[in-house]
């Protein structure tokens, strides 16, 4: 279907109080163009189960979706009672207050019959034949939407009102251009839900085969009952110290030096085993920044952090070649003559989705902490180096194909980011042939 556009460079730019944009745009104000209302709380909250979705600001994702699961909900009579604020196919929601204020969703299909928005959540909705709601939804999702949307925030932590929104000004192309623009990035967020919907298949995957393999081994007909679970009866349990060389924590900085040594901190970790590139800070390097240095191979456990996020736990793969960690971390190294790393490395992560880490960790303001004492007591399976490495082969060919897909996924976020940056603008133009 993208091969009905033809596509041109824009040579003809007019300045407006939003930036260049082709001749033959207009740019209005919301006001007047779009209906903006939003729900109101239930007496007593809203309910755990039922058939009528209750969307909050905690339901839209990062991508412009709604998240079904773990959905409120809200009785017959209080949804009867709604004057405003119940959703259609095709409306574009945004949070209105809190944390997420301007975080933005389209709903493409309703997974529940019927849903409404509570107070805390607007609902945006094209009165004209001149707007395409689609059209509008990419530009307020767009960079220099959500520009003009921060802009507007009040109160501490944020928050937007229906007079601030209606002041937002956009760009309008010609009805049929925005319908193949819409078209076109639609195409993309397609593409890009199918991968994540492979990304999700692919995580389950490996959730089963990591239960199977780290609890069974290989090929075992006999097993014991332990501390940890029940394991093949060759294995042994041993505490984490037992097979570690070294624990070490890394050290705070709240400084930034652009020419400064690259440090790795919570953020740098992701839930499946791997080292974020694109999360680091570049700090001053310490005196002793020798101590610090990573090497392939060292595993760094997330050892502060949020209650449902203390214990992500990564190998360091040589991502930098020079780069150190921050004292949310801790560095694991090995003894290679009785574990391998990365045997290591799945036990945890196979705790940190039972909730071990969440059941050990001290809570504190905001946060959660797991010493160094507690994180070298903890008990783990123990199989020969043998079967670890055919263990570890097997869940490294699943872990390697959710990597791809998950650069795959990457990939397209970023072809999305520019065509909008491109299309929404004008500098490329696009015409139905």
């Amino acid at each position: 279907m993208i091969n009905a556009f033809k596509f041109y460079k824009e040579e003809k730019f007019k300045e407006t109080p939003i930036g260049k944009v082709p001749k033959d745009w207009e740019v209005i104000k919301l006001k007047g163009h779009v209906n903006i209302e939003t729900g109101k709380r239930a007496k007593g909250g809203a309910l755990d189960k039922g058939s009528i979705a209750s969307i909050g600001g905690e339901h839209l994702d990062n991508e412009g979706n709604i998240r079904w699961n773990n959905m409120k909900f809200i009785s017959e009579d209080f949804y009867k009672s709604l004057k405003h604020g119940k959703v259609k196919e095709g409306d574009i929601l945004l949070v209105k207050d809190g944390a997420t204020t301007g975080k933005v969703a389209l709903v493409r299909n309703l997974k529940y019959e019927r849903a409404a928005v509570n107070e805390h959540v607007f609902i945006i909705r094209s009165i004209t034949n001149r707007l395409l709601n689609e059209f509008l939804f990419y530009f307020l999702f767009s960079r220099k939407g959500q520009i003009q949307i921060r802009t507007r925030f009040h109160g501490i932590i944020g928050g937007i009102t229906k007079r601030d929104l209606e002041t937002v000004l956009m760009p309008l192309p010609p009805l049929e251009e925005q319908k193949a623009i819409a078209h076109i990035l639609s195409t993309v967020d397609r593409a890009i839900q199918k991968t994540n919907e492979i990304i999700e298949k692919v995580k389950r995957l490996k959730k089963g085969l990591m239960q199977e393999l780290l609890t069974k081994g290989i090929g075992h007909k006999e097993f014991k009952d332990t501390e940890i679970g029940r394991i093949p009866k060759e294995w042994r349990v041993v505490k984490l110290k037992e097979v570690v060389l070294e624990a070490k924590p890394g050290f705070p900085c709240g400084k930034r030096d652009e020419n400064g040594v690259i440090q790795l901190r919570m953020n740098s970790i992701d839930t499946e085993g791997w080292i974020n590139p694109d999360a680091y800070v570049k700090v001053p390097p310490p005196k002793n920044v020798e101590e610090y240095l990573l090497k392939p191979g060292d595993i760094l456990f997330n050892n502060t952090n949020s209650v449902d996020l203390i214990g992500k736990t990564a190998i360091f793969r040589g991502e930098f070649s020079k780069c150190v960690y921050s004292n949310h971390l801790t560095r694991m190294r090995v003894n290679p003559s009785k574990v391998i790393p990365e045997w290591i490395l799945y036990v945890f992560i196979r705790k940190w989705h039972l909730g071990i880490f969440k059941a050990i960790c001290h809570p504190h303001v905001h946060q959660a902490g797991i010493n160094k004492g507690d994180l070298l007591n903890l008990k783990i399976p123990l199989p020969s180096l043998e079967e670890q490495e055919k263990i570890i082969r097997m869940i490294l060919t699943i872990d390697k194909k959710l990597k791809a897909e998950i650069k795959k996924k990457e990939k397209l976020k970023r072809i999305k980011r520019a065509l909008m940056d491109l299309l929404l603008t004008g500098r490329i133009r696009v015409k139905v042939n």
